[in-house]
């Protein structure tokens, strides 16, 4: 049965068509993820869904007798309420039920008078009633409710009582969607559900709305989620809405397939209409009055096919490649019993982990555990409690910082970029600016007037630029579609230096990463394999032990011939480390000498005497040399 649908709607914002001749029709109990690049419309179609914004033309049917909840990406709470306050108001009519009852409860303590019979009488009856309404819709059950929805989404007991306004801006958006489950609408409407929501709580959310009686549109560039919870794929693109009655991966093969179809009939097409141009142009040269009909009679039969419009093509993506400048040792990074709190929330203690050449890390754990804090440690803009970060030899370190704290809000695009990077070229700064789509007048907008994404686009390019080989990213496909998504999953792969991420996008982590550090109050679990990997072993630890200790049905000789192996690997990695490390010394205790012979030659008593200021750079000369060929050397072993 129809529960909502469009016909023809059309949404301008002065020229520009946002939506054109938009129609389709929903189900009772589908599961539709609307998906598109950034700035193709979803938001404002959500918005025309919610009668919060006007449509020019078409038609919507929403049946009335069905509700309709809206999960924005703004938020609207009561900032003085508590959380548990903010949400029990969703329950009000059961309040005032409970407040009756209990007036009721009061005049019914009451002495009996069998002179008022009738009054006794009728309490009873109002408070039968209203314990008949009471049960039946959720009385005994809601506040349980909210308890569960709550620490569903990520909230802990003793975070209940605090007030709205002392929450960020992630905790505030997840009590806006706490409540808009706890309502249970028919039809759910959330845009970016996901955003603000650890890996845990995204899973959880996952099964309440697979198991959702109502209706659920979800915009999201998240595609495990959408695989996960969706049964409809609605693609918007160049204003208009394509259907798939499929989730998103299916979704993915059918388009491609319908793409070559269009574009091989649009092709067909095209050929026809020019060869039939060229007839009627033939006949028009003869210039006779039989040519000239046949040429009218052939333009007023094309005039009415029916012409195939032009197959819609995906936006062009950034162009992301992360270079290094320098290539770093073996040994990237190493960190060692670390410790950090804050006043008596503790974040975590006895950390130790290491980072290797090439390594791509993701970094997970539930929210308010520490991962930022732990990067920012890393970066040094934060001090720890207790231990300490090593970083390896050439070593340096790129940040990519969700909240985009290092943007000053106030300077164009151009100058952003150009102060960071003063040495490039004009030539060079505007193709740079071109290849993450800032062209034109584009590169002259101030950072302040910018969307999320576009403001996520510079960080990549200035990430870019650096060519830092350890890169520390947190959240990076937060504001981006999933075309930039991809773009940067493509970078990634094809990065030779070190990366270590914070993202609770699951399929880009399967793709990306090799390996997983979860961190948790007491220390790291480490996995290594991708997120499905992670999963999989979370889910069966028994079974992967012993999957592990057998390396995968092989026999025990094989096994231990392996461990033998992998032992004398360990040894040839540890004598080269050792090797690299005295050659590390060597070239530091050269470097003295070099800077002690330089020292020398300022002095007046070997500057004014020729012979000995030719013998001190004849040491320099043979030293330079030493210390050239001892870079080489380790070049080669790292």
């Amino acid at each position: 049965m129809v529960i909502l649908s469009c016909k023809d709607i059309r949404k301008s914002y002065g020229i520009r068509d946002v939506l054109k001749n938009v129609t389709f029709s929903i189900n009772e109990g589908d599961k539709v993820g609307i998906i598109g690049g950034n700035g193709e419309g979803k938001s404002t179609l959500f918005k025309i869904l919610t009668k919060d914004l006007n449509y020019d033309n078409g038609e919507i049917f929403l049946d009335k007798n069905k509700s309709l909840g809206y999960l924005s990406q703004n938020i609207t709470l009561n900032m003085n309420n508590s959380i548990y306050d903010e949400l029990v108001c969703v329950f009000q009519e059961l309040l005032n039920m409970e407040t009756k009852l209990a007036n009721l409860e009061v005049k019914m303590s009451e002495p009996y008078d069998e002179n008022n019979a009738a009054y006794h009488d009728k309490l009873i009856k109002d408070y039968t009633n209203i314990q008949d309404l009471y049960g039946p819709r959720g009385g005994y059950t809601y506040r349980g409710e909210i308890s569960k929805v709550l620490k569903g989404l990520g909230f802990l007991e003793d975070d209940f009582n605090k007030t709205i306004s002392t929450l960020s801006g992630g905790q505030k958006t997840r009590v806006s969607l706490c409540r808009l489950l706890l309502r249970k609408p028919d039809i759910i409407l959330l845009d970016e559900p996901t955003n603000h929501l650890d890996l845990e709580a995204i899973e959880w959310l996952e099964d309440y709305l697979k198991s959702y009686k109502g209706t659920v549109l979800v915009v999201s560039h998240d595609r495990f989620f959408l695989d996960a919870v969706t049964t409809h794929t609605f693609e918007v693109i160049n204003g208009h809405v394509n259907c798939y009655n499929v989730p998103y991966t299916k979704f993915l093969d059918l388009r491609a397939k319908d793409h070559e179809a269009q574009l091989k009939a649009y092709t067909l097409q095209q050929v026809e209409i020019k060869r039939q141009e060229a007839i009627i142009e033939k006949f028009r040269s003869f210039n006779r009055e039989k040519s000239i009909k046949a040429a009218e009679s052939r333009e007023k039969a094309l005039d009415k096919i029916d012409r195939l419009d032009t197959p819609d093509k995906d936006k062009e993506a950034s162009k992301i490649q992360f270079e290094t400048s320098v290539k770093s040792g073996y040994d990237v990074l190493h960190a060692e019993n670390l410790a950090k709190s804050y006043g008596l929330k503790t974040l975590f203690t006895t950390l130790d982990f290491d980072l290797k050449r090439g390594e791509k890390v993701a970094l997970i754990g539930e929210n308010g555990r520490g991962k930022t804090t732990l990067f920012k440690i890393i970066m040094n803009t934060v001090g720890a409690d207790k231990g300490n970060v090593i970083l390896g030899t050439n070593v340096n370190v790129g940040y990519y910082d969700q909240e985009q704290s290092n943007l000053n809000l106030d300077k164009s695009i151009i100058d952003e970029v150009w102060d960071d990077f003063p040495h490039l070229t004009t030539s060079k700064l505007r193709n740079a600016l071109a290849s993450f789509l800032f062209t034109g007048d584009d590169v002259f907008k101030i950072i302040n007037t910018l969307s999320g994404g576009e403001k996520c686009r510079i960080n990549l390019l200035k990430l870019m630029l650096s060519r830092s080989n350890l890169l520390l990213l947190d959240e990076p496909t937060n504001h981006l579609d999933i075309m930039s998504r991809e773009a940067l999953e493509d970078a990634i792969l094809s990065y030779d230096g070190t990366l270590m991420i914070i993202s609770h996008d699951r399929y880009f982590l399967n793709k990306v990463i090799n390996r997983i550090l979860e961190l948790k109050e007491c220390g790291i679990n480490e996995y290594l394999g991708n997120y499905s990997y992670y999963l999989e072993k979370k889910a069966n630890p028994l079974r992967f032990q012993e999957i592990e200790e057998l390396q995968n049905g092989k026999t025990k000789t094989q096994v231990k011939d392996e461990k033998k192996k992998k032992r004398e690997l360990e040894k040839e990695e540890k004598t080269v480390k050792l090797k690299l490390k005295k050659i590390e010394d060597d070239i530091a205790s050269k470097e003295d000498d070099l800077l002690v012979l330089q020292e020398q030659l300022c002095l007046e008593v070997i500057y004014a005497n020729p012979k000995e200021s030719e013998r001190v750079n004849k040491e320099i000369a043979v030293l330079e040399e030493v210390v050239s060929s001892l870079y080489e050397e380790w070049e080669n072993l790292a």
